[in-house]
């Protein structure tokens, strides 16, 4: 009876986590450059020892627990706008942004601004970084080429610092939209990507599916409170024919 507590229990734990992991998906399929979540689950199995040394009697069964979350780094689609602030790549390159905190880290969102002093800046998260360091253009009137240089007054002022993470790769997410790679970044010299200035990258966010993905969740957590209900309700009669 308690092994079944267990089971239901767990279940519940994690189709809330899962829940919760479809739930930030749907909150930010509008986000420019969100990578979206995958809940990765894992087995083990245990062995169910009924009687002392009588193993062979015995059976197993696949307990399941949350392993950890993975981004799904698949490209978004592109929208094409007339802003020269909006940036957007084609490849697995990502910008670099210079935190508020002094930290830097990756960002796939191209919807940039102009700051009060002049710099680009990705709105509250941070300044974007050239190989130079922070790019000053002044200006709303430059361009960038499918290289990366920002280019003023027909003068390249700075290339934009660009690092390579493989599609498969395991990062870390700081906020919305930024994340933390621990990788080396270095561009493979076979690695072939465009920057294309006036488009941003949508989220790659299947909104459908994620609701449906939702739907399923919630239909598998109330099962598993429903059964936690019937053997609660269970062990509470077993519990009341032992007193008679």
């Amino acid at each position: 009876m308690n092994r079944g507590f267990y089971h239901a229990a767990n279940g519940m734990i994690i189709n809330q986590r899962a829940l919760n992991t479809a739930s930030q998906n749907i909150s930010n399929s509008n986000t420019s450059g969100y990578k979206s979540d995958k809940l990765v689950t894992n087995t083990f199995k245990e062995q169910l020892i009924l009687v002392q040394r009588r193993n062979a009697l015995s059976g197993t069964f696949e307990q399941t627990y949350v392993d950890n979350t993975h981004t799904d780094l698949e490209q978004g689609s592109f929208e094409f706008t007339s802003s020269p602030f909006d940036v957007a790549i084609n490849g697995n390159v990502y910008f670099n942004i210079r935190g508020n905190n002094g930290d830097n880290y990756l960002s796939r969102n191209g919807q940039w601004e102009l700051d009060d002093e002049g710099y680009l800046t990705l709105g509250n998260s941070g300044r974007i970084l050239g190989e130079e360091g922070e790019i000053y253009v002044g200006t709303s009137d430059f361009a960038i080429d499918n290289q990366g240089n920002v280019i003023v007054d027909g003068q390249t002022v700075d290339t934009l610092l660009l690092t390579y993470i493989a599609p498969d790769a395991e990062v870390e997410k700081y906020g919305e939209n930024l994340l933390i790679y621990q990788g080396d970044g270095t561009i493979p010299d076979n690695e072939e990507f465009d920057i294309i200035q006036g488009a941003y990258e949508r989220s790659n966010i299947d909104l459908n599916k994620e609701i449906l993905s939702t739907m399923e969740i919630q239909r598998h957590y109330e099962a598993n409170s429903s059964i936690l209900k019937n053997i609660d309700s269970l062990n509470a009669s077993s519990a009341s024919l032992s007193k008679i």
